[in-house]
């Protein structure tokens, strides 16, 4: 179910935490890929401490940032609970010398702070024997002979085991969403593994809307979700409806210490206004380290982040989808009462900015996190067709803000748009 406060939001933030932050391994897949023994990555159980972490200033980070809502990782596909189950004896509290309930702290910190709570679920889990007992649909045997994580490798199937594995993944859900307050979205991963069919999302999502009828799910559940999750590539069209764009600040969604390439802070921020100009929202991942701290660079984006949000909140928080980049090279966003533009300037202008096909007339264009107020003309204008022409803001003068300048754009009434290929000038008086 889509709610408003969703459809609304503009960023979230993204937390890859697990035992993988100990070996600099990617999560999970390090092993299912071959890249690590099975027995060597759980091995990091051992290492996995958690002995600085603080949900709360996490949480705070978070709020400083810009963020309305966290999504953290509950269970990946390695299996390893990031909580207090009763279904498994792989989580931290048993397995590691953290011994906390991950997800209770986090959970309380984030609803704590203001913004929406999130958890992330990983629909596979590669360590229980139980999930390698089907073969996706329609596919044989001889096709999974080596597949040993996903499948029975070749071997028989056996659906019992199948249905205990979902009603495990039901169980724990629903400790999750009743032992740690109101989850508020649901962020699935793995449903490729099988099919619709296989995982019976029909009745999974009727389940899960019976714990909580508000609760949101993403589109990770074989067409069961509520909106689209582009990942790591930024959309060139957005998707219809509701779409969130998920990313990381290097190249890593848990925590890897050889992992130095890292997005500047102007580069996250073009990102996250290349998706408010589409009409959707960026969760942008970070990955704390075994001990819970992070990164100081991934730290220095978010504080970056923030300060452009606070900068310029008026141009992000209660605004849609801005114009198409063929009127305008650049990002944008619209005011709810669509009488103001917002034009996100990432670069210094060598001379004026150019808008195309807005019809309405401009009232006055300003700076948004100065005020200073800037001069505009139009070329190309049919005033007896009612069309103003080509708008051009001079704006090489202009303050530049640090990280990116949004220029407010008002206009004498509710925005309309001359969007064809031009008029025939027949009266020249």
């Amino acid at each position: 179910m889509m709610q408003d406060w969703f459809r609304k939001a503009k960023l979230g933030i993204f937390i890859h935490y697990g035992i993988y932050a100990v070996g600099d391994v990617s999560e999970s897949w390090s092993f299912h890929n071959g890249n690590i023994s099975y027995e060597d990555y759980m091995k990091q159980c051992d290492g996995f401490t958690a002995s600085k972490f603080d949900a709360r200033a996490w949480a705070d980070l978070f709020r400083r940032a810009g963020a309305q809502y966290v999504v953290m990782t509950s269970k990946h596909h390695d299996g390893v609970a990031l909580f207090d189950t009763k279904y498994s004896d792989l989580n931290v509290l048993k397995k590691t010398p953290a011994k906390r309930d991950i997800v209770k702290e986090y959970t309380e910190a984030v609803r704590e702070a203001g913004m929406k709570v999130g958890i992330y679920f990983s629909l596979i889990d590669w360590s229980d024997p139980r999930y390698r007992t089907v073969y996706p649909e329609g596919e044989k045997p001889e096709d999974h002979l080596k597949d040993v994580f996903a499948t029975p490798a070749g071997g028989p199937e056996d659906p019992e085991k199948w249905q205990e594995f979902l009603e495990f993944n039901n169980n724990q859900l629903r400790e999750l969403m009743t032992n740690y307050g109101t989850v508020d979205l649901l962020w699935f991963d793995g449903d490729w593994e099988r099919s619709a069919a296989q995982w019976k999302a029909k009745e999974f999502k009727a389940y899960l809307e019976s714990l909580n009828p508000e609760v949101i799910v993403n589109s990770r559940l074989q067409g069961y979700g509520d909106y689209e999750t582009p990942e790591q590539g930024i959309p060139v069209i957005g998707p219809k409806g509701v779409w969130e764009f998920c990313t990381t600040i290097n190249d890593s969604w848990g925590y890897r210490p050889s992992d130095n390439d890292y997005k500047t802070s102007r580069q996250i921020i073009r990102m996250f206004c290349d998706c408010l100009t589409l009409g959707g929202k960026m969760l942008l991942d970070v990955g704390p380290k075994e001990d819970g701290t992070l990164d100081e660079r991934q730290v220095k984006v978010l504080e970056d982040l923030g300060q452009f949000i606070h900068d310029n909140e008026e141009a992000i928080y209660e605004t849609g989808k801005g114009l198409s980049y063929n009127q305008f090279l650049g990002g944008s966003t619209l005011s709810e009462d669509k009488k103001t533009i917002y034009l996100f300037v990432y670069d210094k202008p060598a001379e004026n900015l150019c808008v195309k096909g807005i019809k309405t007339p401009v009232k006055r264009v300003s700076v948004l996190h100065t005020g200073e107020e800037l001069t505009f003309s139009y070329t190309g204008a049919l005033p007896w067709s009612g069309i103003p022409g080509t708008l051009w803001i001079r704006a090489d003068e202009m303050e530049m803000h640090p990280l990116t300048t949004v220029l407010k754009v008002e206009l004498e009434g509710e925005i309309t748009y001359n969007l064809g290929h031009g008029e025939v000038v027949t009266n020249n008086d």
